[in-house]
């Protein structure tokens, strides 16, 4: 935020400042603060309270075009959630980096704002900006830009300007116009994902009251464009084509629904999959490569849309699919893609799952870091029942509960499992709760950090709750029950 108020100069100017203040001093957030206000003679009101005030700041924004005086309006407002020991909070300032785009797509060229009876020039030599930065410092704002000759999609918090929830007027038309065209790769991306929240979030009001899922033609022709878009970096074509994960959809909902969102996202998935096929085929043919393994961006973002194409494929459960998984896992010429084709061959249970884990830990059994991530990969996955599979894993001969990255990796994996650790018959919840106590005589620190992931049990519904509330409670109870674990558990039950 400093070098998006600052710009690129001022902020080295602030930091060549700090240092000639403060080499090897012990310092301070505010001794940091007054280096980058000082170098470039900056009014930060209220800046400071960033460090000080708990809690995500939520800006509501909405817009106005006035066509016969060619202006265009954003009214922002700001607030912060109360959060414990912090019941009112003060306006902060926040840095929201804004570009305007015309009916074609492009940037508007903009000259000036009109912000608390004050008309700022942004551009900068006689040259319009293209995006520029709007400092909101009070609970409303409100800036007007003039000469604006038609009416805008407004392209806000460009490149993640400020670390806010930010809630818009934008329509989902005008959102699939940014997917479409905005130059600023993060809100394109952005505009996808709200897209794909939104959606996720009505068909799982749909999946609830057991309607019929369908998928909104926009949505899959927007992806298409995208995977097809031969001008975009192969990175961001990756990002763009990946949903939102399960827990984010859960943490936007009143009662989080794990079953409801796993069951909208796999939905999603192989919806996508099934329409998209000759994209994804065509993408994985024209990614692979046989070369040697270079680490450049070039190469990553090649592997990572390759691979994301492989895994939505896998998801249709085809056997020319297993078939081109298996291929890409025999051939691959580096752990990315070998893991990769691993991860989508063993979505589906069977027997082609069972011989893929089995031939990789034959292969890897003597790297403990593969083997991590090998332990992980089943512990994450999301076939139904998969808590047994993790009971026997504890049993194999690669796996030590006295070892702490071994616990992280297969204990921590599966409690990253949605769908299986929030079990509704309460499966998950045991086996954590009895892990906890075998593990907090070994290693309270360890025992700790896993009883963490029952720290959010009152999101989700009363019978889970239930089964959450009686593990802590058996853990609470426990004789010898160590500090480490005591804190963490209490604290969770009290929450």
């Amino acid at each position: 935020m400093y070098k998006t108020l600052l710009g690129s100069q001022g902020f080295r100017s602030g930091m060549d400042l700090y240092f000639k203040r403060h080499d090897g001093q012990a310092v301070t957030c505010e001794d940091f603060y007054a280096a980058m206000r000082d170098a470039n003679d900056a009014d930060f009101a209220n800046f400071l309270l960033w460090y000080s005030q708990a809690g995500t700041p939520t800006v509501k924004v909405t817009s106005v075009y006035n066509s016969e005086a060619k202006t265009y309006s954003l009214k922002f407002s700001q607030e912060v959630p109360a959060t414990p020991g912090q019941a009112v909070k003060e306006p902060m300032l926040i840095p929201v980096a804004v570009g305007l785009l015309d009916s074609s797509g492009k940037d508007m060229p903009l000259t000036s704002v009109h912000h608390d009876g004050v008309l700022q020039v942004v551009s900068t030599d006689g040259q319009p900006a293209y995006t520029t930065v709007l400092q909101i410092k009070k609970e409303e704002e409100e800036f007007v830009f003039s000469e604006i000759s038609e009416r805008p999609v407004p392209s806000l918090l460009r490149g993640y300007s400020a670390p806010i929830r930010l809630d818009s007027d934008l329509t989902d038309s005008d959102l699939f116009f940014l997917l479409a065209h905005d130059s600023d790769e993060f809100n394109r991306w952005e505009a996808g994902q709200v897209l794909a929240r939104n959606l996720m979030l009505s068909l799982v009001a749909d999946f609830q009251q057991n309607k019929p899922l369908a998928l909104k033609a926009d949505f899959v022709h927007g992806l298409r464009s995208i995977l097809s878009d031969s001008s975009l970096d192969k990175e961001f074509i990756a990002k763009a084509v990946t949903l939102p994960g399960v827990g984010e959809i859960m943490d936007m909902m009143e009662i989080a629904d794990p079953d409801a969102v796993h069951a909208v996202r796999s939905f999603i998935r192989k919806h996508l999959a099934s329409e998209l096929k000759a994209e994804f085929l065509r993408t994985v043919e024209s990614n692979r490569s046989s070369d040697q393994y270079v680490f450049d961006h070039s190469n990553m973002s090649r592997r990572a849309l390759k691979n994301i194409s492989l895994a939505y494929l896998a998801s249709l459960e085809d056997s020319q699919i297993t078939e081109l998984a298996l291929n890409e896992y025999r051939t691959a010429t580096n752990m990315t893609d070998q893991f990769a084709a691993l991860a989508a061959l063993v979505q589906n249970p069977g027997k082609t799952r069972d011989d893929v884990l089995a031939d990789f830990y034959g292969q890897w059994k003597d790297d403990y870091l593969v083997v991590n991530k090998w332990f992980a990969l089943q512990a994450m996955s999301d076939i139904p029942g998969n808590v047994e599979n993790v009971r026997k894993l504890l049993k194999h001969p690669g796996f030590d509960l006295r070892n702490p990255n071994k616990v992280y990796s297969l204990i921590g994996g599966f409690c990253g499992s949605p769908v299986n650790f929030h079990a509704k018959d309460g499966s998950g919840y045991k086996f954590l709760g009895e892990i906890v106590v075998q593990l907090d005589k070994i290693n309270p620190q360890v025992a700790s950090r896993m009883v963490s992931a029952f720290s959010r049990w009152r999101r989700y519904d009363e019978t889970r709750q239930a089964l959450a509330k009686a593990q802590l409670e058996m853990i609470m109870s426990t004789n010898g029950l160590s500090e480490n674990v005591f804190e963490i558990a209490s604290k969770s039950l009290a929450a």
